[in-house]
């Protein structure tokens, strides 16, 4: 009676998991991250110790969301501005949309979570406005190498490469930024961006564009129905009703997968040759197959929970 109940529930949207609630509820229960808490509630710290950087047009650090700590330890561990070199993210200019961003990855607060609701960010200004341009590598790879300098110290796991350039880009688009990405794939750090909102359906946006990192698209939340931008250089999709959030809840996902990586002992080198192109392996393996009409193209859709016990041995729960 008692599983019967929570089973209701949980299809119900309104599942509340040690006085916290997921911050986007169709799209975690249709990314089986809320079964992920549940299941692996005793095992997984979603999240803790692990930094993840948010890379966009700044932030309000002084909104409520961003003022908490979990054990004493603050949920923003560090912030720098890339533009005007200092530790200052506020936004400037046309600046408005990495004030959110971090909510489907990183919130704890309200009796709202994030996916990854433990771990810490990085707030990180790296171009005006989100909707940016090629000509706004500069800054970014300056926003990139900050990262490579800190992410040892600091524990940054996981980039959230967020701007779009919103042209429809059907190769691999190279800039400065490249070299920077490269590294931090070879040193295990995980980088993917969204692909954009456009409904493109034969390229997406810069900077997932790029070599080296991952590009996320979309389904519609509740179905498994392609929609945005994407074309064959989409590396996976997630349930949500913009590709920033999209990206956003794979950047919690990455984290979780990794911490239970880590737990087991997991061998991910028979997956692929650095840490995060063995993570997105694994999540491609596990994930759903989804057709999409637009493309002609078969896309893998997020499922959190048979990645995650795919990793740990939980053969009860595929």
């Amino acid at each position: 009676m008692k599983r019967s109940f929570l089973v209701i529930v949980a299809a119900l949207g309104v599942l509340s998991l040690d006085a916290g609630e997921p911050i986007q509820p169709e799209e975690f229960r249709h990314a089986r991250i809320v079964d992920v808490w549940r299941t692996y509630a005793d095992r997984l710290s979603f999240g803790k110790d692990q930094t993840l950087a948010l890379v966009d047009d700044g932030c309000d650090l002084s909104m409520p969301e961003w003022n908490t700590a979990n054990e004493g330890v603050p949920k923003v561990r560090l912030s720098w501005d890339s533009i005007d070199d200092d530790d200052d993210p506020k936004h400037e200019g046309k600046g408005y949309h990495g004030s959110t961003i971090g909510f489907p990855s990183s919130l704890d607060h309200g009796g709202k979570r994030g996916v990854a609701y433990h771990n810490q960010v990085a707030m990180i200004r790296a171009l005006e406005c989100c909707h940016g341009s090629l000509a706004d590598a500069p800054t970014v790879t300056k926003a990139l190498q900050w990262i490579l300098g800190h992410h040892a110290e600091h524990r940054i796991t996981t980039v959230n490469l967020a701007p779009v350039d919103d042209q429809e880009h059907g190769e691999t688009v190279a800039s400065e930024i490249d070299a920077k990405l490269a590294e931090l794939r070879r040193r295990g750090v995980w980088v993917s961006a969204p692909a954009g909102n456009h409904g493109f359906t034969k390229g997406i946006s810069w900077p997932a564009a790029a070599a080296d990192c991952f590009a996320i698209g979309a389904v519609k939340p509740g179905k498994d129905e392609v929609h945005l931008d994407r074309s064959a250089k989409i590396d996976l999709v997630v349930p949500a009703r913009a590709t920033s959030s999209s990206n956003a809840i794979l950047c919690g996902a990455a984290m979780l997968l990794r911490e239970a990586i880590e737990l087991r002992g997991y061998d991910w080198k028979a997956d692929g040759p650095t840490l995060p192109e063995a993570m997105m392996a694994i999540f491609q393996k596990t994930g759903v197959p989804v057709e999409d009409s637009g493309t002609g193209l078969t896309f893998r859709r997020l499922d959190a929970l048979a990645a995650v016990a795919h990793v740990l041995g939980d053969d009860e729960n595929p």
